[in-house]
């Protein structure tokens, strides 16, 4: 269809509102004799002539409503605006305009027509008003929307062009009655009035251009206006197109979610890698179809090859017969070459194969080791569940045994303080005899008991005779057990002696120490922790078997020792080396650390030879050093050794030297053994002085009877000490310095008691004195 605007003559009054009808109604309107006198009294192209001059001259509409207000001016035109869909229409792109129009069918004029065969009589109205259908088209159930763009404006159209926009094609509906202008005239007033009252547009005599109402949409921010801005329309650009513009996607932040996010994009470029490598026939073929379209076909871009030609084969050349020497040196040197290559392929086979066999031999030795390092693993596992469950065991049983220990030594010191009391009573008794008796303390009142009784207070002298009366009896038992010799001396009588009563009590508390020692194992009935022989024993000795070079760098013997201390020390509680017979090889302990030291080879035939000593060394001077000698050490320094004593003397040097076999004089735990006697020794000759020194101070000698022999036995008790003294010391030797502790005694203590009483037996014990001391210990005031 052509563009050219169709014009219509409005023949109202100025005050009538202009209307928007459809070009057929114009021009039914027409045809009812209001206009059509007009036309048909002038020829159209006049019309035309003056419809183009009043149409520059005219001025802009002030309303562009359906029914506006009055507006000046004799005529008004408008414009129909058309739609993209009519403008293809016009142009017959649009696939509806081939089939729907059918120019044959109907008579219109042709645009091409000459003006001056064109005309509007009655006759060519009537057939045009039969043509045209007198409804609107049906339109599809799913466009309910309105186009306000099809709405026409004042730019008019050409009455011949008009009917282009109909579908003439659409079978004609029924009739419908047409309203009169009177009819048209009442609706208008009708409206203006309702316009003037202000009544709502909602009334039901209202007839609305739009399919829908404004009410049903959002109204915006201006809802008085009728402009529609971008920001108030609905959807969003971005949310129509996300999937192309990437609105929807997000940065990945967590770890979870890059990890997937990676993943995605490896998946995409795999699916994009596909789909270029996939061969598609279907474009194969269209590509194909296009090139035969376009006069082009496959077979003719390939290259057709040449035909081939026949070319006879070169004659060859004369060549010369061969001679016997040639061939025979070329036959020598193939068989070389063969010969050479021979002995080297069979160099390289035999290399080969014992390669072959050192890579067999080596895998074998990989697989053992790996068998072996697993086997180590396994073993080192349960012995160090084992070693838990023992330190277990040790934790809760030590406290136990160490209390035990604390008691027995209680026990000697108790036993040793009752035996130094008794002796030191003696000793004030003998010097109060031939020295005087010392003056008594005034005390400030009587002595009160518990009931609130006075306390008699002990007569001294009193005291004296009971004590030299249990002391004879002390002798006469001796005597009668035949314990004592008949010509033995005045003092020895005292040696770490205890009243029947005391020692039956001493020995009861004893007894129960160990009765308690051995209730602490009471409740273990696992073999290997009874016995450690067959638990540290075991897994130590298997463990210096099957791993050596571990064992031996880590020492493994002296832990074993470590963990066998608890039962060495169990077994010695209660053993005193003065008091007791046995000797440390008697316990089982000895035994077993000595043939664990000492394992039997399968090359050692000879029972009666001594097995070779281990890789650990001899583990019972270990435990000698580790475990009985600081057990030793707290029994003498707690009282089991009397220095007055030749018996503990001579135990305790056997005791020494055995000692000694297993462990080095020069050790710091052999010398803490030493110490602890000479401790001892040097606690006696001191509380010598201190007794003695306040008696030689005061000095009055009496008359009695009893002093002589009390001299003689203050000095015998004493030369027993120097006597013991001097024995530990051809031991020790001079160490600790024994030889001025042995001067002290002599000098300090015996030679001023015996030249009080010279004449009387001090000459003859100090004349003993000096036959048994060394010449350079013998003091000068002796020699003169």
């Amino acid at each position: 269809m052509a563009d050219a605007p169709v014009v219509f003559r409005k023949s109202k009054p100025k005050n009538v509102q202009r209307s928007r009808v459809s070009t057929p109604d114009a021009v039914e309107s027409t045809g009812d004799g209001q206009t059509a006198d007009v036309e048909d009294a002038e020829p159209p192209s006049v019309l035309a002539t003056k419809l183009k001059k009043k149409l520059k001259t005219r001025e802009k509409p002030k309303s562009r409503l359906s029914f506006g207000a009055d507006e000046e001016g004799e005529s008004e035109v408008f414009q129909v605006k058309k739609s993209n869909l009519s403008r293809k229409l016009a142009l017959g792109q649009h696939p509806a305009s081939a089939g729907h129009f059918k120019p044959a069918a109907i008579d219109l004029p042709s645009p091409s027509r000459s003006g001056s065969s064109v005309r509007y009589d009655a006759a060519y109205l009537n057939e045009l008003k039969a043509n045209t259908p007198s409804a609107r088209p049906s339109m599809p159930e799913g466009d309910l929307s309105y186009d306000a763009d099809m709405s026409m404006v004042e730019d008019s159209l050409p009455q011949s062009h008009m009917s282009s926009v109909i579908d003439l094609s659409a079978e004609p509906e029924l009739e419908t009655a047409i309203p009169s202008a009177s009819a048209v005239q009442v609706a208008k007033e009708k409206r203006e009035r309702l316009r003037t009252l202000g009544t709502s547009n909602t009334s039901e005599d209202y007839i609305s251009l739009s399919v829908s109402k404004r009410s049903d949409f959002s109204q915006g921010p201006h809802p008085e206006s009728r402009l529609m801005r971008e920001e108030d329309e609905l959807g969003d650009a971005d949310d129509e197109y996300a999937e192309y513009t990437s609105a929807q996607e997000r940065i990945a932040l967590g770890k979870k979610s890059k990890k997937a996010e990676a993943k995605k994009r490896r998946e995409e470029l795999n699916e994009l890698i596909a789909d270029a490598e996939e061969v598609d026939e279907e474009a194969m073929e269209w590509e194909q179809e296009q090139l035969r379209r376009g006069g082009l076909r496959v077979s003719e871009t390939l290259e057709k090859a040449p035909k081939p030609t026949y070319k006879a084969a070169p004659i060859p050349p004369i060549t010369p017969i061969p001679t016997l020497g040639a061939a025979v040196a070329r036959l020598t040197t193939s068989l070389t070459a063969l010969t050479t290559s021979h002995q080297q392929n069979t160099a390289t086979m035999a290399s080969l194969g014992e390669e072959q066999l050192k890579l067999d031999v080596r895998e074998k030795d990989m697989r053992e080791m790996i068998a072996k390092a697993e086997d180590k693993r396994s073993w080192f596992a349960a012995f160090r569940e084992w070693v838990e469950s023992v330190a277990t065991f040790l934790d809760e049983k030590y406290p136990g045994l160490e209390k035990l220990e604390d008691e027995q030594v209680y026990l000697l010191k108790e036993r040793a303080d009752m035996i130094a009391q008794r002796r030191k009573a003696e000793d004030e008794d003998d010097l109060s005899l031939f020295l005087g008796t010392l003056p008594q303390a005034v005390s400030a009142g009587d002595e009160v008991d518990d009931l609130g009784r006075v306390v008699p207070r002990a007569n001294p002298a009193a005291l004296r005779r009971d004590r030299l009366d249990a002391r004879n009896k002390r002798r006469l038992l001796r005597r009668a057990g035949g314990k004592a010799q008949n010509n033995e001396e005045e003092g020895y009588s005292t040696d770490s002696s205890l009243p029947p009563s005391d020692a039956a009590d001493y020995q009861t508390a004893l007894g129960r120490v160990v009765r308690d020692g051995k209730a602490i194992m009471s409740d273990v009935q696992a073999e290997e922790f009874k016995n450690p022989s067959r638990g540290l024993g075991k897994w130590f000795g298997e463990w210096r078997t099957q791993f050596s070079d571990s064992y031996s760098g880590a020492w493994g013997g002296l832990g074993m020792v470590g963990a066998w201390e608890f039962w060495t020390r169990l077994e010695i509680l209660g053993w005193s080396p003065l008091e007791d017979s046995r000797t440390l090889d008697s316990f089982s302990w000895y035994d077993a650390l000595y043939q664990y030291s000492r394992p039997s080879r399968p090359d050692d035939r000879d029972e009666d030879e001594e097995a070779e000593m281990g890789p650990d060394g001899d583990l019972v001077s270990a435990m000698i050093s580790t475990a009985v000698i600081p057990r030793l050490c707290k029994l003498l320094e707690g009282g089991a050794f009397d220095p007055y004593s030749a018996t503990d003397v001579r135990k305790l040097t056997d005791l020494a030297e055995q000692i000694e076999l297993s462990v080095e004089r020069s050790n710091l735990k052999f010398e803490m053994l030493l110490k602890s006697v000479v401790t001892a020794f040097q606690l006696a000759v001191t509380s010598t002085d201190s007794i003695i020194s306040p008696y030689l101070a005061l000095n009055q000698p009496r008359f009695d009877p009893e002093a002589i022999p009390a001299r003689r036995r203050f000095l015998t008790r004493r030369y027993k000490l120097l006597q013991n003294l001097l024995q530990w010391r051809r031991y020790t030797g001079e160490r600790f310095g024994l030889g001025q502790l042995a001067q002290n005694l002599v000098g300090s203590d015996m030679l001023p008691v015996a030249e009080g009483g010279w004449e009387v037996g001090g000459e003859e014990s100090m004349r003993k004195v000096a036959e048994l001391m060394p010449n350079e210990l013998i003091p000068k005031s002796l020699k003169t």
